[in-house]
């Protein structure tokens, strides 16, 4: 029924309350009946306040004093509060191209359908460039330019579709899912109850307890079953109709299409039968299976909980004060949200570091494993990073704030499993498609199966087709693919390997060949000075060489800088360096052009030089000649040996990709048993390599260089880890938290077990979908023995996901 608004005086806006224009305004649709209004602007507000069920702003206001009316109704208004810069900088992430991105929590997401409208929805509006919904968490993560779109307009827009979406945050996830829980539980006592004392009728029915009565006491109790029956499809069936109505507004009907109707055709039958005193009743069935899908979706709720805690639990370890030093020395305590960069912290023994930072004071032992998997203390020294959620363990560290808040590693290990989630494995697309393919079949072979017994047995036709509805219900085929992937995701994170692309757990079973880099993949990455050559012909001393070197290495991000950043105290400048990818630096020192980096690079300038130091990979020289050579020595992970022996006995090839030369890169290959090395290998070569590769089946690359950024980006699967440079993080779908080549071995094993989980669980529920269909087609099975075996088979394929969880 709609609400009886009281109407605007006549003249006015509806809305305003202010005089309309000359020509009438403009018209709106309030509880089904038109009003004007005086602009487009109260147009659009009103419409919003009927699309957002607001309607007692306009049932309750005092019409006799326009101006004390406020034009927004308060619930809009706080969404217009997310428009605030400095509140929006505690959830969301700024990139490069001055687009932000954050994760939305969504009410009222059920499945599938629900996720496909909101992308679909917020993907037609202008400043959006990506949204992604994952309905296994309920959360959307979204980027947009906010010089084109605001975000209170992209949170109203989810509200029209009749969701409630609100900044994503850990702290409150908890209270999220309490609420959830106690939805579910009301709903389950209020479908608990009434099944017991409707199945006690209906045991005393069918067994002929009441046949030596007369007919009226069995009409009563027919009565009793509808009474207890009423409350369960109103109230506790409710979260069914939500997301059947849904589904058919995406146009893509999900599996509670069918679950309503067979729910509202047994009670509208059995209704019927007790009024007309005619046929048969199923309240027992209703109630049954009503009970049973709200067992289902609980459990689901419960698997969801567990694979998504940890994550946010992550968060929750941070402290929500610092301790921060004032420009007097003196020692202030203020909120974490009130960090900025550059701000100096101290962080006693014990406590947990709240924000990334440099460490200022001599070295610090800090426990990471929250961020890596890995409980052994690192060592930290002056200069070095130390990370949000890690705990100082000995003295008081004095760390300068580099990032805060949503900008910190630990809350992009949180962004990129919300990513991952909400990519599905093509398996888990398909399993979707199934789904959402079978409910339209099941709607056929259901209507099929009324036609045809109603010309066999019309008594039984309604009861048969009721039976099939509710018996093939492919609500075990929809969960088969989300649960074994959140649970996928959980025992990875659990395991210091982040994925940034869920597709990989499929893609990883028909790899057959893995690149790996040798320097900082294969080889640990800690650099040390070895040798260093000075040629007696260079007309400067090793001081003043060592100087250019060390100035021009502070432009490199190259693992190979780093000792060569402290060569001597002399102090040089040099101008107008270029980075030249793959190859070295070049610059201007006092008026003449000078390069440091790899033999082929001082090659071009000198094509018949040959190194002094056999082992020499770093070379200073100008046009003039060659001046320096500097050879920088490399360690073997410890656990590399390991873990390309195991690469090998899974079945796939090794293949070293390197930009060292031939001579620097053999021993180490032979020392691992990698018996394929391309040296050499400038990014393009790299490319070309894996490209290669690729026309034959998918690859895998592990790298960790700026140089290994494109050929990541072009691997089927690519690896890097926490450590590696910005742009090979990026282009990498896997992140290894965990400083340990063995971690590529934890990767490979728990994929392939997720992988046979997920077929599992599919075949499973097409097995049962399948099979059971002719059965109940034949009316071999009851309806409430239908809703035990769909319920019975959606617990299995829950509990097939939870072994991922152990």
């Amino acid at each position: 029924m709609s609400k009886v608004l009281p109407e605007a005086p006549p003249g006015l806006c509806f809305h305003c309350l202010q005089p309309l224009p000359d020509d009438g305004g403009y018209q709106v649709i309030i509880a089904n009946q038109q009003r004007p209004v005086c602009c487009y602007g109260c147009q659009a507000v009103a419409e919003t306040i009927a699309q957002q069920n607001l309607l007692h702003f306009y049932q309750y206001r005092d019409t006799s004093n326009p101006l004390a009316i406020p034009l927004v109704p308060e619930e809009l208004q706080q969404l217009s509060a997310y428009d605030d810069e400095q509140l929006q900088q505690q959830f969301t992430r700024t990139h490069d191209d001055q687009s932000r991105s954050m994760t939305l929590s969504v009410e009222g997401m059920t499945c599938s359908a629900c996720a496909w409208l909101i992308e679909q929805h917020l993907a037609r509006i202008a400043g959006v460039v990506q949204a992604q919904v994952n309905a296994t968490t309920e959360r959307v993560h979204i980027t947009w330019v906010p010089a084109q779109v605001k975000l209170s307009t992209l949170l109203q827009a989810i509200a029209q579709l009749g969701y409630r979406a609100l900044p994503f945050q850990s702290a409150t996830q908890e209270q999220d899912f309490k609420r959830k829980r106690r939805y579910f539980i009301n709903r389950l006592g209020v479908a608990g109850l009434a099944t017991m004392q409707v199945m006690m009728i209906a045991v005393a029915l069918y067994f002929g307890v009441l046949s030596e009565f007369d007919e009226n006491l069995k009409q009563f109790m027919w009565w009793i079953s509808l009474l207890f029956a009423t409350p369960v499809l109103l109230y506790s069936a409710q979260p069914f109709y939500l997301s059947a109505l849904r589904s058919i507004q995406a146009q893509r009907p999900n599996m509670d299409v069918p679950v309503s109707i067979a729910l509202l055709g047994a009670y509208g039958a059995s209704a019927y039968a007790t009024i007309t005193h005619q046929g048969e009743v199923y309240f027992e069935s209703v109630a049954m299976f009503t009970f049973f899908l709200l067992v289902g979706r609980y459990l689901e709720l419960l698997a969801k909980q567990k694979a998504l805690s940890a994550a946010a639990n992550l968060i929750k370890l941070l402290p929500a004060v610092a301790d921060r030093e004032r420009a007097d020395g003196e020692i202030e305590t203020v909120p974490v949200s009130q960090l900025q960069p550059d701000d100096v912290i101290r962080v006693l023994a014990g406590h947990t570091l709240p924000a990334d930072g440099t460490l200022l004071d001599g070295t610090a032992l800090v426990n990471e494993s929250v961020l890596t998997g890995e409980s052994r203390p690192v060592q930290k020294h002056r200069g070095e990073t130390m990370l949000a959620g890690s705990i100082n363990q000995q003295q008081t560290a004095r760390l300068q704030v580099t990032a805060i808040q949503q900008d910190t590693v630990l809350a992009s290990i949180i962004a990129l499993q919300d990513l991952a989630l909400s990519r599905k494995p093509k398996l888990a697309q398909v399993a979707e498609r199934l789904a959402n393919q079978f409910v339209v079949q099941v709607l056929i072979m259901a209507a099929l199966t009324f036609l045809i017994w109603t010309w066999i047995d019309p008594a039984e036709a309604f009861w048969v087709t009721l039976a099939v509805l509710v018996a093939t219900c492919p609500c075990a085929l929809a969960l088969a693919a989300p649960t074994a992937v959140t649970g996928a995701i959980h025992k990875l994170n659990k395991s210091g390997v982040l994925l940034r692309n869920a597709d990989v757990l499929q893609v990883l079973q028909q790899v057959k060949t893995v690149f790996v880099d040798k320097t900082g993949t294969l080889t640990s990455g800690e650099f040390k000075l070895q040798e260093s050559y000075v040629a007696p012909c260079s007309p400067y001393g090793s001081d003043q060489l060592h100087a250019i070197t060390q100035a021009l290495e502070h432009y490199s991000e190259h693992p190979l800088a780093q000792p060569l950043r402290q060569l001597t105290t002399t102090k040089c400048q040099v101008s107008q360096v270029e980075t030249i990818t793959g190859a070295g630096l070049q610059g201007i020192w006092q008026n003449q052009s000078v390069r440091l980096g790899s033999l082929a690079f001082i090659q071009q300038w000198h094509p018949k030089y040959q190194p002094h130091l056999p082992q020499a990979q770093v070379f200073l020289a100008s046009v003039a000649g060659v001046w320096a050579e500097y050879q920088v020595g490399d360690q073997l992970r410890s656990d590399a040996q390991i873990g390309v022996a195991r690469l090998q006995q899974a079945g796939f090839k090794v293949v070293m990709l390197t930009g060292d030369r031939l001579e620097l890169a053999l021993p180490i290959a032979q020392q691992l048993g990698i018996t394929e090395v391309q040296a050499n290998c400038l990014p393009a070569d790299k490319l070309a390599y894996v490209s290669e590769a690729q026309q034959q089946h998918p690859v895998m690359m592990i790298g960790d260089g700026i140089n290994d950024g494109p050929v990541l980006a072009q691997a089927d699967i690519s690896v890097t880890f926490g450590h590696a440079a910005d742009l090979a993080r990026t282009a990498a779908d896997v992140v290894l938290m965990r400083n340990q080549f063995s971690a590529v071995l934890s990767f490979v094993d728990i994929a392939a077990k997720s992988r046979t989980i997920l077929r599992q669980n599919i075949i499973w529920a097409l097995v049962y979908n399948v099979g059971i269909l002719p059965v109940a087609m034949f009316g071999l099975v009851t309806p409430y023995i239908a809703a035990i075996g769909m319920s019975v088979s959606s617990l299995i394929v829950l509990l097939n996901s939870l072994r991922l969880y152990r």
